[in-house]
């Protein structure tokens, strides 16, 4: 009986409703928040609440789901490391364009942070280590940027055609191995296109191979016959080669 009220505990213990998975959290925030409510609540609030709008249907967009978004802050969760880095970028490029239609010093601009890890999840709410560090990656960021973690750099370096650069190792308190920080490069540059022969490439090889078919055929001409035998009565017929004929002949013979 002491057995059966054990397991019977153990199981409502596990059925509380914590999950543990694999996720790729994002982590944003407005970079000068503070300074534009300062300046103009009624505005910020405004062009918050329409990025915020933007945001969130991208996120959905990608198969992502926003978990919270308190003040100027939104953490988001991506069951796919690769959807979400390339959300990000897409919502860094769109939220641009938007500023771009704005007064300099009206221009809202986030930060964003981006790790792939072990997470618990209760109901609609996230936690753990990969949740915080995500929110550390997001400090370095700068101002419509992105900062990714080692761990999604290496699964995403070689399926995303991005930009990338080192920025450093992160030790701190609650990790236990250092966290190599990437920068993901938002803006779109013009890519070199593939490189071709070039025209002096060109006129470097061809001038060689005509000198070359020049000399073969001035020696075809002077020393060269191929006869074919051919029996017309007791005659040998020697057909000479034209110069612009094949060399090569089923038919012909060296003389002898």
């Amino acid at each position: 009986m002491t057995y059966s009220i054990i397991g019977a505990t153990a199981r409502h213990t596990r059925s509380v409703g914590m999950e543990r998975r694999l996720a790729a959290i994002l982590s944003a925030d407005v970079q000068g928040y503070s300074r534009l409510m300062h300046e103009d609540e009624t505005a910020t609030i405004r062009t918050l609440t329409a990025y915020r709008s933007l945001m969130a249907s991208l996120i959905r967009q990608y198969r992502g789901r926003v978990v919270d978004d308190p003040g100027d802050n939104l953490l988001a969760e991506f069951p796919s490391v690769v959807e979400a880095v390339q959300c990000a970028v897409t919502i860094q490029r769109t939220l641009a364009a938007r500023n771009a239609a704005l007064l300099p010093h009206r221009q809202m601009v986030f930060r964003m942070g981006l790790h792939l890890g072990d997470i618990v999840a209760e109901q609609e709410r996230i936690y753990g280590a990969a949740v915080n560090l995500a929110a550390r990656l997001e400090r370095v960021a700068e101002g419509g940027g992105l900062c990714i973690s080692g761990t999604v750099y290496d699964h995403v370096v070689a399926r995303l055609p991005l930009d990338y650069s080192v920025i450093g190792v992160w030790m701190g308190q609650g990790t236990p191995a250092p966290v190599r920080v990437y920068r993901v490069q938002i803006e779109q540059t013009a890519r070199p296109p593939i490189r071709r022969a070039s025209a002096p490439l060109t006129r470097m090889v061809w001038p060689r191979t005509r000198r070359m078919a020049r000399a073969v055929r001035r020696y075809l001409g002077k020393s060269v016959r191929i006869s074919s035998r051919v029996n017309v009565g007791r005659e040998r017929v020697c057909v000479p080669v034209c110069r612009t004929s094949s060399v090569a002949s089923a038919t012909a013979v060296p003389m002898r």
